[in-house]
């Protein structure tokens, strides 16, 4: 019988999960380990109301789902932080490529819902394939950005054209919430690869313009604005209804499954759980959220800029800005901050394409960060794109 204090693999172990145990860093493990549990824990109080809104006659059918995807998601963040680099190259091509073939297929196969067509129903099951082509197309785009640095292939083009096809197929949907996502996290890669200032200066202006039209192109996006812009609603929205779900939680919450708010916003269990939590458990629960995301996005990317290999290093960085991004987008709008996105929080909200694109990307983020051998030796700046000219 080992001795308690003796770690699961001993250091002399050179078989592939004792290497894997040895070099990846515990605390974005269990960070993200904790989020995952966090999430189905808060799902059974947000079930019930949910199940009830949907004549679902069993109270805890979201909850138990919930943790039949925390398992698998658990699963694949295993199974892919074991990757190598090549490894993670290999997975992203292939997500990428079922993905957007995915995406072509919606406008015959999609199901539509509020306006957008961004779900493949089969067996009982939605599958959002944009969630999955996120993580996939940063490391395509990485893999590319680092080619580019070593001159034999054209990679920013190939670089430009993935992240254009995507955001093509995304606002066919339309999904603006995610392509601002994805344009964002495109536009932090880059910044990462050493473009020069008057690139970023001339893709950021070129989103803003993008993001500023949306209103007169898609009605959808109008009514959300409008909505968010009223200042005397007459029925207030979820969004609204949310920020006072955040303000009834006070320090220590109404309690486990005592939140009212959850029966007048649909979405509760999704884009709105952030509100659910602060509500039962108080301002002390909504801080460790903020702060188990702020250690995966600040140590991921101190992690990232001490990696000597150019892809590993944007396309990690990459990987946990998105995360960070769309936990932040997620938050500001439960804070009624911002218009809904239809965006859910990372882990927290209820949903199988998140949880297991979001464990997809912490999988390769994991596995783009371990302690291999030279991974962290200085071997003096990598020429930047910028340098290529």
């Amino acid at each position: 019988m080992k001795p308690p204090h003796q770690h699961a693999f001993a250091r002399t172990d050179t078989s592939r999960w004792a290497l894997w145990w040895w070099t990846t860093d515990r605390w974005l493990l269990g960070a993200t380990c904790v989020l995952i549990l966090l999430g189905v824990l808060l799902q059974f109080g947000t079930s019930p109301a949910a199940a009830a809104r949907l004549n679902i006659p069993w109270p805890f059918h979201f909850a138990v789902r919930q943790c039949v995807f925390a398992v698998l998601g658990v699963g694949v963040v295993l199974a892919t932080s074991v990757l190598d680099p090549k490894g993670v190259r290999r997975v992203a091509f292939v997500v990428y490529a079922i993905a957007i073939l995915a995406m072509l297929a919606l406008p015959i196969l999609g199901h539509n819902a509020k306006g957008a067509t961004r779900w493949v129903e089969f067996g009982g099951f939605a599958l959002q394939p944009s969630e999955f082509m996120k993580p996939a197309l940063l490391v395509l785009v990485a893999w590319m950005f680092a080619e580019a640095q070593k001159g034999e292939i054209p990679g920013v083009s190939i670089a430009f054209c993935l992240y254009g096809a995507a955001v093509a197929l995304l606002l066919l949907e339309p999904d603006i919430g995610q392509t601002a996502l994805i344009t964002a996290s495109f536009g932090a890669a880059f910044w990462v690869a050493g473009v020069p200032i008057g690139w970023i200066m001339g893709m950021g202006a070129t989103a803003i313009v993008g993001l500023g039209a949306t209103p007169w192109i898609f009605p959808h996006v109008a009514s959300r604005l409008h909505v968010f812009m009223d200042p005397k609603p007459s029925e207030p929205g979820q969004v609204q209804r949310a920020a006072q779900a955040i303000a009834a939680g006070r320090g220590f919450g109404r309690g486990p499954g005592e939140g009212t708010m959850k029966g007048q916003i649909p979405d509760m269990h999704t884009d709105f759980a952030y509100s659910a939590a602060a509500e039962e458990y108080g301002l002390w629960l909504s801080l460790l959220l903020i702060a188990l995301f702020a250690v995966l996005v600040i140590r991921g990317l101190y992690r990232a800029m001490r990696i000597s290999d150019p892809f590993e290093q944007i396309a990690a960085a990459g990987l946990f800005a998105m995360v960070g991004m769309q936990a932040f987008i997620n938050i500001v709008v439960n804070l009624g901050l911002a218009p809904t996105k239809g965006m859910t929080l990372p882990f927290i909200s209820y949903g199988g394409s998140s949880m297991l694109a979001m464990s997809l990307t912490m999988g390769m983020a994991l596995a783009l960060t371990r302690r291999q051998p030279g991974a962290y030796q200085p071997k003096g700046r990598a020429a930047g794109l910028g340098d290529l000219g």
